[in-house]
């Protein structure tokens, strides 16, 4: 029986971007029509991915904007980040990155485990953010960038699957710099 390893994943992002509409996609298989603004919600999902299984342990946050103040909750046990912005919205855009900005200060480190999210790419035709905007400030990030749909489904279950593997990706990553080699 392999081990089950906990995760905790917050996805921040401006309000109205999807945030709600992709967790729930992911772990309900469903899109939510109606709108109501989130306070605060959880999910959980049991994910396995190869050999390797993970509870997956979703906080899905109010709408933050440029001013708002992380709480420690969002820094503190925290295992990796899921930042959504609307690919209609060039303030949505903009809002996640001085949302990177202040969890990079409260975490104190180099890297984190990112994956940015342009979502409702199924709006094309009302655009505001290209694709290359994202894929540019995801890679200054050293971050994952993907465009998706929470309403068609678009790369939803991959968002997450991806979120795994970076806080993966980010954990190796320290160990091997910290390792000491004698001579």
């Amino acid at each position: 029986m392999p081990l089950v390893r906990y995760r905790k994943v917050v996805i921040l992002g401006y309000r109205s971007v999807g945030k709600t509409s992709l967790a729930h996609q992911f772990v309900e298989g469903k899109f939510l029509e109606g709108y109501d603004p989130t306070v605060e919600n959880t999910y959980s999902k049991i994910v396995t991915l190869g050999k390797d299984e993970f509870h997956l342990h979703l906080v899905d946050t109010a709408g933050q904007d440029e001013y708002s103040i992380l709480p420690y909750s969002f820094i503190i046990g925290v295992h990796g980040y899921v930042l959504v912005y609307s690919v209609t919205s060039l303030h949505s855009f903009q809002v996640i990155e001085s949302l990177y900005q202040k969890l990079h200060e409260g975490h104190g480190k180099t890297r984190l485990p990112v994956v940015l999210v342009g979502n409702k790419a199924d709006l094309s035709p009302d655009r505001e953010v290209q694709a290359v905007e994202g894929k540019k400030l995801a890679e200054s990030w050293g971050a994952t960038f993907m465009e998706s749909s929470a309403r068609d489904n678009q790369l939803t279950q991959d968002i997450f699957t991806k979120v795994i593997q970076e806080i993966a990706r980010v954990e190796n990553s320290y160990g091997q710099e910290r390792r000491c080699h004698l001579m």
